[in-house]
């Protein structure tokens, strides 16, 4: 599938014009974070091969490590079997978290034993 089949494929409607983003690390396979693209984020991305976002909470285009320096090169874009959500294959340049942690998710609930 090409960069544009991906773009035009996906299900832009679904959520108002925003797809989610689950982002893995190319080396060890970890869930790194969760963002959301808008069609400009994914098309950015594809095209410079950074990880682009668009933040829900500021309204605006993001890339990753802009100002942080803690970038993510894009390794593969997958799209899920219903073609509303993306997978980022990334290498981890930094910490990812705004809180220095290598993943955001790092807050575990252990169900309790059976």
């Amino acid at each position: 599938m090409t960069e544009e089949n991906l773009v035009e494929k996906l299900d832009w409607k679904k959520m108002d014009g925003l797809i989610p983003v689950v982002v893995q690390d190319a080396n060890s396979k970890a869930v790194l974070m969760l963002a959301y693209a808008n069609r400009l984020a994914l098309e950015r991305t594809l095209s410079m091969g950074f990880a682009h976002y668009w933040s829900r909470s500021r309204n605006q285009l993001w890339m990753k490590g802009e100002t942080s320096g803690h970038t993510q090169k894009v390794v593969q874009v997958i799209a899920d079997c219903d073609h509303d959500a993306v997978l980022y294959v990334v290498e981890q340049k930094g910490s990812v978290c705004h809180t220095g942690a290598e993943t955001c998710f790092h807050h575990y609930f252990k169900y309790p034993s059976q």
